[in-house]
Order: C-alpha cells, then structure tokens, then sequence
C-alpha cells in the first residue's frame, strides 16, 4: 500500500512538473511577444519624425526594417496584425501625413503599405516597382497577401509575387517557404493556383537549393512537412537520396526514404468534415490525400538496406513497414534483413521482425 501511494505521489509530482514547464515556457514565449510587439510599435512611431512636413518625401523604414529583421517566422499574423496598427495610428495622428487638410498627403508607396488598412493601398503597394524584398518578415507579408481578404489584392498578389521572388534574396524567400507551406492548407481564401505559383516560386534554383540545404540542416522545425509540401512538384525527386542520407532531422530522413521506397510522394490537400453521428452533431475533419510518382527511380533494395540501418528507430519502422509489404519480391534479401530487424534494439521493431520471420517459415 505504501509503495502505490509513493508512486501516485511521485506520478502526481512529475506531472505537475509537466504542467508548469509548459506553463513557463508560454508565459516566456508570451512575453517575447509582446516584447516584439512593443518594439515594432516604437520603430513605427519613429517613421513620421524622418519625413518632412509637406508630407511629400519618401517614407524612410529602414528603422522598421531593423526592428523586424531579426524577428522568428514563427506569429506572422500577429506581426502583421501589429504593423498594420501602429502604421494607422501614424496615418490618422501624424502631422507630416496631414499638412494642411485632413486629407492624407501623397507619399511614394513603400513596403509598410501592404500592411495598410485600405485594400486599394495595398492593392497598388503590390503593383509599385518596390523591388526586392528587404528581410524574410516583409516577404512574407507579400506572400500573405495570396490569402488577402480582398479579392483585386489577392489579384495582385498573384500576378507580382513570382517577380518580387526571383529579384529578393533566395535565403529570405526559403525562409517564408519553410514556415509558410506547413499551414497553407489552413488558408481559407488562397486558391489553387495560388499554390502553384508558390510551387514555381520554390522550384526557383537558387530557391530550391537554399530549401534543400534547410531541410538537410535543420535540427528542429516542421521540416518533413516542408518535403511533403514541396514533393507537389518533380523539382525535389532528385534530392530524395540526398536528404534521405544526410538530413539531421530523423522524420525527414524517414519521409525521404518512404517516398523513395514507395515511388510517389503522397501530401496533404486539405480536409473534408465526415459526420459520425447528425443526431448529435458529431463529426471530424478527415485529411484530404494526393500523391504524385516520383520521376526518380531509386534501386529498392539498396535504398531498403539504408533504411534499415539508420541509427533513429523512425526511420527502421518505415523499413520494416515496406519490407512486410513486398516479401514476396525481394527473395532471400527478405530473410536477412528481416533477422536484422528482429534483433533490433527498439522492442517494437524487433517483434515486428519475429512476425516477418514467423510469415516467411509458414507452409504454403
């Protein structure tokens, strides 16, 4: 009796050990929000002190510029969200913006104005000859103008984007690209050929390489989403076998390898609501699949025995998941690698290859 209540006790204590790590790491991941928020705002409100009073000049961001250069891709909407309010309380306070009526004073267009609240600024912002990108923050607030909530922008958008790309350094482009294409699917007003154009605009060379060399270096971050997202298009099937060796991040080595084994890569499009039960409202949002073959053909059974010997047991489970699935083929390869995967130190995998072994001796 004693021995339960010490475990209970200990179960209790480690769980809310849990509970308040993840409550100090919101409280710290909360608190550089708003210290970001903060800073945007002050590097905003120091935009009208650098334009004459005829309100005629060129607004000058590179203060802004600095203040985002730095920021992480991670809460776009909320650094958008924060430009856009403290550009229209400058706009609507400002004194060099309002010289003699209370109308706004023309001033050449600049980046700032994709945030702004009027959706025919925005919509011109995207059609001025602005040139490249300035940092990774406001291309991304040129991407995300594909999801804009008025239609002519969206427009726009579509129609400058590919050109503000390929003239904006690659690096900020693959940078937006990566924290971009996990969560397009959840975009409720971009369109299909929306997509495509932000598929021509990773298939880019100097694009596509700098994604390559993320996806491989990277040692956090949804990358393996990234490869799924990107595997829409052929550019990356040559790049399977080289991420699939050298990517430090294990679900990415397993994604390559499984696409590899498999011959197609296969993402997700988006989801459907299935009902269970309409009586009582229930129901769930099933993913909705597409795959594509990959252009590539890699030699199976060579690139099955990599996968087998990788040191992360989530890539040997994809292994021992296509060596169930094509023991009729692979012929007395099966067997010794099927004896590997029973020996495997991860318990799961060892008894997945006891089955294998098991399926091979049966009688026909």
């Amino acid at each position: 009796m004693k021995i339960l209540r010490f475990k209970l006790f200990k179960s209790r204590n480690s769980l809310s050990g849990n509970a308040a790590s993840w409550l100090h790491e919101k409280k710290t991941l909360m608190s550089h929000q708003q210290s970001h928020e903060k800073e945007l705002l002050s590097a905003i409100r120091q935009i009208p002190k650098t334009i004459p009073q005829n309100g005629t000049s060129s607004i000058n961001i590179s203060i802004l510029l600095t203040a985002t250069s730095n920021l992480p891709l991670t809460n776009l909407e909320s650094i958008e969200r924060t430009i856009r309010w403290g550009y229209y309380e400058i706009l609507k306070t400002s004194t060099a913006f309002h010289p003699s009526t209370t109308k706004i004073a023309y001033h050449p267009l600049t980046w700032l104005d994709l945030c702004h609240e009027n959706g025919f600024q925005r919509e011109k912002a995207l059609r001025a000859p602005l040139g490249p990108a300035p940092n990774a923050i406001f291309f991304a607030i040129a991407m995300r103008r594909l999801n804009d909530w008025a239609p002519k922008v969206r427009e726009a958008a579509r129609e400058r984007l590919p050109t503000i790309a390929e003239n904006t350094n690659p690096e900020f482009v693959a940078d937006v690209l990566c924290a971009t294409l996990p969560h397009w699917v959840s975009w409720g007003r971009i369109e299909e050929e929306d997509r495509q154009i932000l598929l021509e605009i990773a298939s880019i060379n100097q694009v596509s390489e700098s994604l390559k060399e993320k996806i491989v270096s990277a040692t956090s971050g949804p990358m393996a989403s990234v490869l799924t997202q990107l595997g829409r298009r052929s550019v990356f099937d040559s790049h399977l076998n080289d991420i699939a060796k050298k990517a430090l991040q294990p679900s990415v080595r397993a994604k390559a390898y499984r696409c590899l084994l498999e011959g197609k890569v296969t993402w997700c499009a988006g989801r459907e609501w299935k009902w269970i039960d309409k009586h009582y409202g229930k129901g769930l949002f099933n993913p909705i699949l597409h795959n594509r073959a990959l252009t590539v053909e890699a030699p199976f059974l060579e690139t099955l025995q990599s996968a087998s010997v990788d040191h992360s047991p989530i890539v040997r489970r994809v292994a021992g998941e296509i060596l169930i699935r094509n023991l009729g083929r692979l012929g007395d390869a099966a067997l010794t690698l099927a004896e590997q995967l029973a020996s495997d130190s991860s318990r799961s995998l060892a008894e997945r290859g006891r089955f294998i072994l098991r399926e091979m001796i049966k009688p026909d």
